[in-house]
């Protein structure tokens, strides 16, 4: 049915039913006698019983017009796909450099900006969040939920971790959470703006554990080499620090693992660098759909037209009455 609601129009049937009981229980004409048993046992005319024929004619006639209104319908649906997921996880620096505004409006805010972009169109693949910064956290398993990545992309505040930037823990962190996933292809992208200097893992000996769990990673090197101003979190001092990009450790770990290096400068090729691993990453698609919807109210039409002729034959012929 297209319009199941309109079914609960045979709520009518309800004071019909009630009008037609109540009008022949008070139409007939009465006459006194002292006793009924001469016309007890006469059968009851067939007329009588086509009154009542007539009025489940009216019934029917009224019942088909509400089904066909409804709209029935039947579905012949087909599809066959075959969907080569990709699992992806995410792994961003919040250390506290990444709130340069070479970027605007920083470096951190562009960086949200595009991952939340990359997410939002990539509707088949199961994606994943960690963010590092001195030490590394695993935000969102992987997942296929949208709106729940992006809310979490959103939510990321910088201060959340000690400061620093431990590229070889965020990496590791991002292949745990990668190494459940059942789909074939597994790929980290892991955007950073500085060198490691803080955690447990070189970032060579991540790059090797990558390698050997068939996990491919893109690095991203975000910002320019130099000296840049940092604004407090509340915006009151500004702290001139001097930064550099460890290209060559980024472009090793993309190499080792069979990935690509990419460098931003600025938040438009930023953009640029994630549309062209939207492209590298797309999920093969081969889909055979066919549906077939058919309308099924013809009949329901024919059987109130032809109650509705029954009925009217039957009002005019053998049940017209005469005033």
């Amino acid at each position: 049915m297209k319009y199941p609601g309109l079914l609960f129009l045979f709520l009518l049937y309800v004071p019909l039913i009630a009008w037609y009981v109540w009008k022949h229980r008070n139409a007939n004409p009465s006459l006194g006698v002292s006793t009924l048993a001469p016309v007890a046992k006469l059968p009851i005319s067939w007329k009588q019983i086509l009154i009542h024929v007539s009025f489940v004619l009216q019934l029917v006639a009224i019942g088909g017009l509400i089904v066909a209104l409804a709209r029935p319908q039947s579905h012949d649906a087909f599809s066959s796909s075959r969907i080569n997921g990709t699992d992806i996880v995410l792994a961003l620096d919040i250390s506290g450099s990444m709130n340069a505004k070479d970027f605007n409006p920083s470096r951190f805010a562009a960086a949200k900006d595009v991952a939340s972009r990359f997410v939002n169109q990539r509707e088949h693949d199961n994606i994943g969040l960690v963010v590092f910064a001195g030490e590394s956290l695993s935000l969102m398993p992987l997942t296929n939920d949208r709106g729940a990545l992006i809310n979490a992309i959103d939510n990321i505040e910088m201060g959340d971790l000690t400061d620093g930037t431990a590229i070889g823990d965020g990496l590791v962190s991002a292949i745990n959470r990668i190494v459940s996933g059942k789909a074939k292809s597994k790929s980290v992208i892991l955007l950073t703006d500085g060198t490691n200097n803080a955690g447990e893992v070189p970032p060579a000996t991540a790059a090797q554990i990558a390698k050997q769990k068939g996990v491919r990673v893109y690095t991203i090197g975000v910002g320019t080499n130099g000296n840049i101003k940092i604004p407090d979190p509340y915006g009151f001092s500004t702290t001139t620090i001097e930064t550099k990009i460890d290209e060559e450790s980024l472009q090793e770990i993309a190499n080792a693992t069979n990935g690509k290096y990419f460098r931003a400068k600025d938040e438009k090729v930023l953009k640029k660098v994630f549309e062209e691993i939207d492209k590298l990453e797309k999920s093969i698609l081969d889909v055979d759909k066919y549906t077939y919807t058919e309308e099924n109210f013809e009949p329901w039409i024919l059987l109130s037209l032809c109650s509705l002729g029954l009925y009217l034959m039957l009002r005019y012929t053998v049940l017209r009455r005469i005033p």
